[in-house]
């Protein structure tokens, strides 16, 4: 569920109709915005919320760029930049050591499992996995807009594909992490 709701606001950007993108972006930063508010209510850290921080400030400059003009070229290619700046997101809190993930693994691990290297490296790699099916995600928009296709039925599989990828690998990977994690418990005792 944590997920699902970090991306409510992409997700919510990309079932909107294309023709109506300003309204799309602007919905996605009241839910971006309401969002973060309701997470910060419940105590959740700015960790938490790199993604969800990340799309409201998409989300502002996407809604003003489509207010201010309606017919801008930046719309053909708003898929593939809102995958794009998914990258840099997830990528920058990989390079900066803080993992996307781990804010939302946090909310659903003991506190003292933080801190330990192997939960650190589950994120690691599971916030790669995310980076690199965001930036697999963007290019291939780009592509189908640059072809004339960028509101097409082929980019919209591609946006779920995006999306749907990584957040099954991450229920898998945890799942057999977790296993794992018991079955050396249990050879242990």
């Amino acid at each position: 569920m944590s997920y699902l709701r970090t991306f409510l606001p992409w997700i919510v950007f990309a079932v909107i109709p294309s023709g109506q993108w300003q309204w799309g972006a602007l919905a996605a930063l009241v839910i971006s915005v309401a969002i973060i508010a309701q997470q910060r209510r419940a105590g959740a850290g700015f960790d938490a919320l790199v993604i969800e921080a990340g799309s409201a400030v998409f989300f502002a400059v996407l809604a003003a760029i489509a207010f201010a003009d309606p017919h801008s070229g930046v719309h053909a290619y708003s898929a593939a930049l809102s995958s794009g700046t998914l990258a840099v997101i997830a990528g920058l809190s990989l390079a900066v050591g803080r993992p996307f993930t781990l804010g939302i693994a946090k909310r659903t691990t003991p506190r003292e499992l933080w801190d330990l290297k192997p939960f650190i490296r589950v994120n690691v790699v599971i916030t790669s996995v995310w980076t690199a099916a965001f930036v697999l995600t963007a290019v291939v928009l780009a592509v189908l807009a640059h072809a004339g296709h960028a509101h097409s039925t082929p980019a919209t599989l591609v946006q779920i594909a995006g999306f749907a990828v990584p957040m099954l690998f991450t229920v898998r990977y945890v799942a057999h992490v977790q296993a794992k994690a018991q079955a050396a418990g249990q050879v242990a005792r």
